[in-house]
């Protein structure tokens, strides 16, 4: 017994330095990815080339509904962390073990600014730690409001709309300080899946993310449940009725 207990010890010391050496392979990999990025176009210049971009909209003229959405549905702790979420981590990565691949990230709204300014979509690991560093450089140049700024003026929101002004326009012909709260809640949810989630293409899969929306802001308290449900009715007639303008 003692020498099965002896080569289980064993066996789980190899594993764990197995796991470190790879890990640490991979975040020296990351750190190179992150500097090789940031020497060859400096935040400071990337942040500013965003903020001049054409139709970029000031948090100011942007609904507090919509604003509220964003975090619900995308990072509800985003004004408590500091550019990563230890939670959200922590849950990816027992999904990601489960399924032997990268398919849930546990992103912040600030890794997905870094990742959005700086890398591709590809989901490699190595490309996720290179964001962690950008995230953490971003949260020491910028405050949590300008973060959440810059975020919604560079995501893409399907229908060729990469960012929140044109995506009002487009979907629904407004400003987007004229957004109601059900439009506000249908363009919250698009980021996730663009392609998927458009309430013209796909109307039904609009309304069944925007109800995911509405959801997680009741769990965060920024709706009550009967709130929420009348703004469900509004939106299936929005989704049915929303044509993209040109």
């Amino acid at each position: 017994m003692k020498k099965i207990w002896r080569a289980i010890r064993i066996l789980l010391g190899t594993v764990l330095c197995l796991g470190l050496l790879v890990a640490g392979g991979l975040t020296w990999q990351g750190w190179q990815l992150y500097k090789e990025a940031v020497e060859a176009r400096p935040l400071e210049q990337v942040l500013a080339e965003a903020r001049a971009a054409e139709n970029y909209t000031p948090l100011a003229e942007l609904p507090q509904f919509y604003l509220d959405a964003v975090v619900a549905v995308e990072d509800q702790r985003f004004y408590k962390h500091g550019g990563i979420d230890p939670i959200s981590i922590a849950r990816a990565v027992a999904v990601d073990l489960q399924a032997g691949a990268l398919v849930e990230g546990g992103s912040t709204i600030t890794q997905q600014l870094a990742k959005n300014l700086y890398f591709t979509q590809e989901k490699k690991f190595e490309r996720k730690i290179a964001e962690v560093f950008v995230a953490w450089d971003i949260e020491k140049m910028c405050d949590k409001d300008e973060i959440l700024e810059l975020y919604v003026n560079d995501i893409y929101f399907g229908a060729g709309y990469y960012n929140i002004h044109d995506a009002a326009w487009g979907y629904f012909g407004k400003q987007p300080a004229d957004l109601s709260a059900a439009e506000s809640a249908l363009l919250a949810g698009l980021p996730n899946a663009p392609s998927a989630y458009n309430p013209k293409a796909n109307p039904e899969l609009a309304v069944q993310r925007q109800r995911q929306v509405l959801r997680r802001m009741v769990d965060c308290d920024m709706l009550t449940s009967e709130e929420a449900g009348g703004l469900v009715f509004i939106a299936q007639a929005l989704a049915s009725e929303t044509e993209p303008v040109t």
